[in-house]
C-alpha cells in the first residue's frame, strides 16, 4: 500500500521529522485500533526501555472509579471522549520518560491529535479487520463492539479511524506478523534505543 511516507523496512513507515528524545522528552505513545497489541507492546517497551508504562484507559477507570464499559452505559461516548482529553492535557504536563497505551478511539476526536503529539512519540500499530475480530471475538468488555456483526463493524470503525491515526501517528507499523517482541526491536531501533533507559 503506498502511503507516500519513507519506508524503512517491510513492516515500518516514518511519517514525521520528530524522533524520540527531541521535544518529546522520549515519551512512546501507542495508538491503534482495539486489539492491535498495545498493552503487550506497551509492557514489553516498558521493560526494555526501563520507562513507566501508563494505560489512559485504566487512568480514566481509576479516576472515575468506574470500568470504561460503566462509564459508556451510564453517562455515554461523548463523556467518556471528554474525560480523554481532559486527561491527556493533564499528561504532557508530567515530566519523566514514559509509555503510553491509549484508547482507540482516542485520535479520532481532533482536539486530542496535537495533545498526542506534543505528549511523545505516536506508533501507529496497524492491523488487518480480521486479525482484530479473531483476537476479540466473545469479548464482552468493549462497548463498540457489542450487537450483530461485529466484524462488519470493525471494519468500519477501522476505516472511519484510519486517517486520524495517519495524521496523528509518527510511526506506523503493521503488525499483523509480527510478534509484539518484533514489534519492540523495530521501534527501539527507529530509536536508536539500547534498552537501558538511555
Amino acid at each position: 500500500m503506498a502511503w507516500g511516507r519513507f519506508a524503512f523496512d517491510s513492516g515500518l513507515e516514518y511519517t514525521g521529522e520528530r524522533t524520540m528524545g527531541k521535544e518529546t522528552c522520549g515519551n512512546v505513545v501507542l495508538i491503534g485500533f482495539m486489539g492491535s497489541g498495545k498493552s503487550s507492546m506497551g509492557i514489553r517497551l516498558s521493560y526494555r526501555m526501563r520507562y513507566v508504562l501508563e494505560d489512559t484507559d485504566k487512568l480514566i477507570e481509576a479516576g472515575a472509579g468506574k470500568t470504561i464499559s460503566e462509564i459508556f452505559a451510564q453517562e455515554g461516548e461523548e463523556a467518556f471522549r471528554v474525560m480523554e482529553t481532559e486527561l491527556l492535557e493533564k499528561l504532557v504536563e508530567k515530566r519523566g520518560q514514559r509509555i503510553y497505551s491509549v484508547g482507540g478511539g482516542t485520535p479520532v476526536r481532533a482536539v486530542n491529535r496535537p495533545l498526542l503529539k506534543k505528549l511523545g512519540t505516536v506508533v501507529y500499530l496497524r492491523t488487518r479487520p480480521e486479525t482484530v475480530y479473531e483476537r476479540l471475538r466473545g469479548d464482552t468488555t468493549r462497548p463498540l463492539l457489542q450487537g450483530e456483526d461485529p466484524l462488519g463493524k470493525i471494519r468500519r470503525l477501522m476505516e472511519e479511524r484510519e486517517s486520524a491515526y495517519m495524521e496523528t501517528a509518527d510511526i506506523v507499523l503493521d503488525v499483523d506478523e509480527m510478534t509484539a517482541d518484533q514489534a519492540a526491536d523495530t521501534i527501539m531501533r527507529m530509536a536508536g534505543r539500547t534498552g537501558d533507559g538511555e
